[in-house]
């Protein structure tokens, strides 16, 4: 209930327009915009200064949500709990305290789940604990070029969070313990990163940093040109426990990454290759993937459509019995990766995914979206997104997992009000009928948040 009554409490400063638009990563929202500017209200919260001359100030902000999930077979009617209906509830509040170049961010979090089934997981539910805190301070380098360096705990979220993301989507969000570096000089941005995942508790005040798994990173942004731009870029990750086709031990796998993105007109684009190379269990790592993203919007006809098309492939391993792991590792993807119904991760795919969206005039869209779905590899199985094995290979040779299909509405109904809902489905290939249970999932989704 305390959940409840704090986004009750919330209500009342949603009516309120803002001038800075809203992140996810709220901790890149500049509110100094209002330094000058009238701040009747709450909009007097999202910039308070404490220096005469505006050296110093503190935002403060928030988000509530309420997210309703429904199932009929989920993963394809696979136990314990096929049929599940559970919601999630979370406030994000937080503080961001700035003193000329330094910098304090602080967000928490109170993030419950109920009626979960299949039993809560660590994406389900914290409870009370710290999201985020960190400290930094911004070195001027000459003219508008600069380098910050920050510790702490945050969410980092990495081109298209294909490999880093914030996971968003679910109730917890996934944040990192460590150090960051980022330099922006000119057109190109460095970030250099020593991080640790987090590792959430289910109860208060509990979230831990890992001591099994790291992240190590050089991660470059060109932009050559106006809507255009490179990243380039290498991970470094290890996991004492990680596991792989029924086996247990130590992997230490390199990323090398090229992704291309940008603009013209109508179009847009978003394609990127990754290249694995390390060892797990003794084993050579040897997996690549390919994700592309293209986008075209017809600006002139009537509803805006935009059409899009996201092509992707990512290895799977040839032969368990072999000295060569070829399965790829999406290390930290975002969430609801393949749409609001994602029950496999980019592991061991190939996939086709067209979809058409229209703005509908006064706040709201809708999207149509298909998708289907193959095994890229038939020596290996299919894997849910944060890389847990959902079905062994076995004797099947079929590479089709399934179709899926899925209409959502989204409705901004103010500045800091959205409302959304979604019905999905998900058919079962030859690969999901040959290897158990083989029903078709069913989903409704439905969302209210405020931020502000």
């Amino acid at each position: 209930m305390r959940i409840l009554a704090l986004f009750a409490a919330l209500l009342p400063l949603a009516a309120q327009a803002q001038e800075v638009a809203q992140t996810n990563l709220r901790y890149d929202e500049d509110w100094s915009v209002l330094r000058d500017a009238a701040r009747d209200g709450w909009r007097g919260a999202k910039y308070i200064p404490l220096a005469r001359d505006g050296s110093a100030y503190l935002t403060l902000g928030g988000e509530a949500r309420a997210r309703f999930e429904g199932f009929d077979d989920n993963l394809w009617g696979d136990p314990p709990a096929p049929d599940d209906g559970y919601l999630w509830l979370r406030v994000l509040p937080h503080a961001d305290l700035h003193a000329g170049p330094a910098r304090v961010f602080v967000q928490g979090i109170a993030g419950y789940a109920r009626g979960v089934g299949a039993g809560k997981g660590p994406a389900d539910e914290t409870g009370i604990d710290l999201l985020q805190g960190f400290a930094d301070v911004r070195v001027p380098l000459g003219g508008t070029d600069s380098l910050t360096l920050r510790g702490g705990r945050e969410l980092v979220a990495l081109g298209s969070e294909r490999l880093v993301g914030i996971r968003y989507g679910p109730n917890i969000p996934q944040a990192f313990d460590g150090a960051r570096a980022i330099a922006d000089i000119g057109p190109v941005r460095v970030d250099a990163f020593h991080l640790r995942p987090v590792a959430i508790g289910a109860g208060d005040f509990d979230d831990r940093t890992s001591k099994t798994r790291r992240l190590d990173g050089l991660y470059a942004t060109i932009t050559p040109a106006k809507d255009i731009g490179i990243d380039a870029y290498w991970l470094g990750y290890t996991n004492a426990d990680a596991r792989f086709g029924g086996r247990t031990g130590h992997e230490a796998r390199d990323t090398f990454g090229l992704r291309v993105f940008g603009r013209r007109g109508d179009l847009r684009w978003n394609w990127e290759a990754m290249l694995q190379r390390g060892r797990f269990a003794g084993d050579r790592i040897r997996a690549w993937s390919l994700a592309t993203e293209t986008a075209w919007r017809f600006s002139q006809a009537p509803l805006t459509p935009r059409i899009r098309m996201r092509a992707n492939i990512a290895s799977g391993d040839r032969d368990p019995s072999d000295d060569r792991l070829g399965t790829f590792n999406a290390l930290f993807p975002k969430g609801k990766y393949f749409g609001e119904l994602s029950p496999i991760g980019p592991r061991n795919i190939v996939n086709l995914h067209p979809s058409v969206d229209f703005d509908l005039g006064k706040g709201v869209t809708m999207e149509l979206v298909a998708a289907r779905f193959w095994r890229e590899s038939r020596g290996d199985g299919i894997y849910d997104l944060p890389g847990q094995l959902l079905r062994a290979a076995g004797t099947s040779r079929a590479r089709h997992i399934g179709d899926q299909a899925e209409i959502s509405a989204a409705w901004q109904a103010s500045d800091t009000l959205s409302l959304s809902a979604s019905l999905s489905a998900f058919r079962p290939g030859a690969f999901i009928r040959e290897t158990g249970p083989g029903r078709t999932i069913r989903m409704v989704g439905a969302e209210a948040m405020l931020k502000y």
